[in-house]
């Protein structure tokens, strides 16, 4: 089977290390874009979106550092994020080695999560570790 062309995210541009100033509308706006981008990408190619996600993941908690967070906007919008790029991750068909690798920078961006934008992904790593766990409705709990 002839291998897909590389996607060009349209997201990642947009989320370098303090992309959005203090301002929590614009980024509210882009993380639920980046979302959405990524849920139709899935559909078309789920490993792609998958390796879309595990970028967002790295790239997202740094574009928002300087965030005003305090509506609670900012965190719903990542929280929801979060949940859709742990089950597009969960139910992308790739070998072991490939789950391995976005494991490991995943678990790194974690790690260096300053503002604990990403700290609710611990809730969902076994299921983006072993996706068999994952539920068949798609969430991930």
């Amino acid at each position: 089977m002839p291998r897909s062309p590389a996607h060009k995210s349209a997201f990642a541009p947009r989320f370098r290390r303090h992309a959005f100033g203090w301002r929590s509308q614009p980024a509210v706006q882009r993380v639920r874009e980046a979302t959405a981008e990524l849920q139709k990408l899935a559909k078309k190619d789920p490993a792609l979106a998958a390796a879309g996600a595990v970028l967002f993941l790295e790239k997202v908690s740094p574009a928002l550092e300087q965030v005003d967070s305090s509506s609670g906007a900012v965190g719903t919008a990542v929280n929801l994020a979060i949940e859709a790029c742990a089950r597009i991750i969960a139910e992308a068909p790739v070998d072991d080695r490939a789950r391995d690798q976005w494991l490991d920078r995943i678990w790194e961006a974690h790690q260096n999560d300053a503002i604990p934008y990403i700290e609710r992904l611990g809730d969902h790593w076994a299921n983006c570790a072993h996706p068999a766990s994952a539920r068949p409705s798609g969430r991930i709990a």
